[in-house]
């Protein structure tokens, strides 16, 4: 969606000398920020990266998630000891 500025922030964002300006609807209080699009890419660009985990990246997901289902959990120590590959060492 394109909408066309009012003179009034035209001029603000002019006067903002290419930094952001802040919009606040009067209604509900709701605060906006209105920003140059070649700093939203730059900032864009910075923020979000949709390109492939790297293997370390992926194995810091696994240990977050491992972590969050309790996995250090000292009573979930049984489960390495039925581990059956834990048999082949040593």
């Amino acid at each position: 969606m394109m909408i066309i500025i009012t003179e009034e922030l035209k001029q603000a964002v002019q006067d903002s000398k290419d930094n952001f300006v802040r919009l606040v609807d009067p209604e509900t209080n709701a605060e906006y920020v209105v920003l140059p699009a070649e700093t939203y890419k730059q900032l864009n660009e910075k923020l979000y990266d949709d390109g492939p985990l790297t293997p370390e990246e992926r194995r810091s997901l696994l240990v977050q998630a491992g972590l969050r289902a309790g996995w250090d959990d000292p009573e979930m120590d049984v489960y390495n000891e039925l581990d059956p590959r834990r048999n082949n060492e040593g």
